[in-house]
């Protein structure tokens, strides 16, 4: 299998769910799946219905807390086959020029925008201002002005932005934090964040400047980004980076091949990451501490993950991560929870923030410096 899309594809088509097992040894325990449950239900459509808009479906039929109920496609086909694939009713599906009238749709309460990256900054303000919750995929956008246009107009509209961040609900992940927030690894030293593949067909979205926005920074690197953060429980302060293009050819212009680079923590950690479109099994995380280390490999694909650290392989079961995110993002929007690691818009700005200084500090060979606060 050459193609994370060719996986998405299979995976989706498949529809394969693990049994669901109590998670136990989590600081902030995840209520994973409940056997029974009467509480309120989150009523979700998802705009974009490509591989993953797909995998999102299949994963919400184990859900309990949040239901698929609309959907939103520019191929009326595919609202047709979603209509009776999921049981949806035709008056909650929409196109991307009608999907406004969601406003007076009092059955759906949150859409999950999983369209290419350049369009979530217009369609996810567009759902702002039609009353409705929202959940994007990231990168959230293509920088970070963009990012806090997004954040801003929720705000005003006073509905709630969150991304999908699944890692941030990944047991093993947690695991890992619960330790770090407990001293056992001792001050973090240093964090290394391999993420890559090698990228199949050349007229997709992801090459595509207009629709992705960059290349294999903007789609795989930003779980090193994002997971640098979480692993070593600091915001970096500096960056430097360096970009590599061997076959310009295949990648043009604005789209990153591969992309090295280096992030300073305050309390002296540094961060060591590359994110590439040329180069298979390169998904790993790694943390070292004074007293310790941690290791994920998978460290970010859709599972198993797998981790050890100096204690011990860690045994967390897999659960289907899309199932698990919108369990908790149900929670997050109807009951107010607080998550271990924040999934709201204000933590993509961050993430974005990096990646633009990322772009600019491998464009210019200069060090930049991050204020993210």
């Amino acid at each position: 299998m050459n193609t994370r899309r060719d996986f998405l594809h299979l995976l989706a088509a498949s529809a394969v769910t693990l049994p669901l097992l109590p998670i136990s040894g989590l600081a902030n325990e995840i209520k994973i799946i409940e056997e029974h449950y009467d509480g309120p239900v989150l009523r979700v459509a998802i705009m974009g219905l490509g591989g993953y808009g797909t995998m999102v479906a299949n994963a919400m039929k184990d859900c309990k807390k949040a239901k698929l109920v609309g959907a939103i496609s520019g191929t009326p086909a595919k609202l047709k086959d979603w209509q009776s694939k999921y049981g949806i009713s035709e008056k909650n599906c929409y196109n991307y020029e009608t999907f406004d009238q969601v406003k007076n749709n009092p059955e759906i309460d949150a859409i999950y925008v999983t369209t290419p990256n350049a369009l979530h900054h217009p369609q996810v303000i567009r759902i702002a201002k039609s009353g409705k919750n929202v959940i994007c995929e990231k990168p959230m956008a293509l920088n970070a002005k963009e990012g806090q246009e997004m954040v801003d107009a929720c705000k005003k509209a006073g509905v709630k932005l969150l991304v999908g961040y699944r890692m941030h609900f990944e047991p093993k992940t947690l695991e890992i934090i619960r330790m770090r927030k407990a001293g056992d690894f001792g001050k973090i030293m240093f964090f290394q964040g391999q993420c890559g593949f090698s990228i199949g067909d050349p007229k997709q979205w992801r090459l595509n400047k207009q629709l992705s926005g960059g290349g294999s920074l903007m789609d795989i690197g930003i779980y090193a980004i994002n997971g640098s953060r979480y692993m070593v429980g600091e915001d970096p302060v500096w960056v430097t980076a360096q970009e590599t293009k061997t076959q310009p050819e295949r990648f043009k212009e604005g789209i990153d091949e591969t992309i090295q680079f280096q992030l300073g923590f305050p309390n002296g950690a540094v961060a060591s990451c590359l994110s590439t479109y040329t180069m298979n099994n390169l998904d790993r995380f790694f943390l070292n501490g004074e007293k310790g280390y941690a290791e994920l490999q998978p460290s970010t694909g859709y599972g198993p993950i797998k981790g050890r650290t100096h204690k011990g392989e860690l045994t967390q079961p897999h659960v289907t991560h899309q199932t698990v995110q919108m369990e908790e993002m149900a929670d997050i929007f109807l009951n107010g929870k607080t998550p271990e690691v924040p999934v709201n818009g204000e933590e993509a700005v961050k993430d974005l923030k990096i990646m633009d200084a990322i772009y600019l500090a491998a464009k210019t060979g200069k060090k930049i410096d991050l204020k993210l606060g």
